[in-house]
């Protein structure tokens, strides 16, 4: 009998181990996925406050120049630039878009510069939404873009909640033909306008959305990882200017 109980008692105490043992493997699992999913690129949530980075020095941008052919809202011969690439499904990017709007709005010497990065991923629709702001460009140059992008994020539940039945809907809305905007769309125009963003986001070392590249005459001297703040993103381009 004492023997049945001193055997009791080692099951006993080893099932707390077990325990942990099972909690361990489904934390390092989490971490896994979680890794591979920012690896592959993912939403970035707001951060803490203060996160804006800038250099001690500048540094190359890895991203291509900016140019006339960028879409660029604000003083285009403004001292600083922000490059973003974004996700037009992506929740974050929705509220980083009205930021950056605040910001355009209210400095004159900035000027954002948008670039697509889709995560098909995680938002399966983006890539065609991205397409169709391309061929509302196409159609009616820089202003019809940022009028089509500014309407999908206005309209958008976000996490591929937009019927794509609205695409042609958003076009007529901004004034565009609605036939020469199908037809583009159809026979994926502008599909490789949205791929070199998407490629160029690599090289520039994005891994999630939004992300936003402070530059001062061509050169990065901070990012903005994820939806930031108005008042943070100002504290950071106040000590720039």
């Amino acid at each position: 009998m004492q023997e049945n109980n001193v055997e009791s008692k080692e099951i006993n105490d080893r099932q707390p181990n077990s325990q942990q043992q099972i909690a361990g493997a489904i934390l390092l699992a989490g971490i896994m996925i979680a890794g591979a999913i920012l690896l592959k690129g993912g939403d970035q949530a707001p951060t803490t406050s203060g996160s804006v980075t800038n250099n001690a020095t500048d540094t190359a941008f890895l991203g291509k120049p900016v140019s006339s052919d960028d879409h660029i809202l604000g003083n285009p011969k403004a001292k600083i630039v922000i490059v973003e690439y974004s996700d037009l499904e992506c929740p974050y990017c929705k509220v980083f878009h009205n930021t950056m709007h605040k910001v355009i709005e209210n400095n004159s010497d900035v000027a954002w510069v948008y670039r697509h990065y889709p995560i098909p991923q995680l938002h399966p629709k983006a890539f065609k939404e991205a397409e169709a702001t391309e061929c509302a460009f196409e159609q009616g140059g820089n202003d019809a873009f940022w009028s089509y992008a500014d309407r999908v994020f206005e309209i958008t539940a976000s996490n591929d909640k937009l019927d794509p039945a609205e695409l042609p809907k958003i076009a007529e809305y901004i004034g565009l033909e609605i036939a020469s905007f199908n037809h583009c769309l159809q026979t994926n125009g502008r599909t490789a306008e949205v791929q070199a963003d998407i490629d160029d986001g690599g090289k520039a070392g994005v891994s999630g959305t939004p992300s936003s590249f402070i530059l001062v005459k061509g050169k990065q001297v901070g990012t903005i990882p994820g939806a930031q703040s108005y008042e943070t993103i100002m504290q950071q381009l106040e000590k720039l200017k």
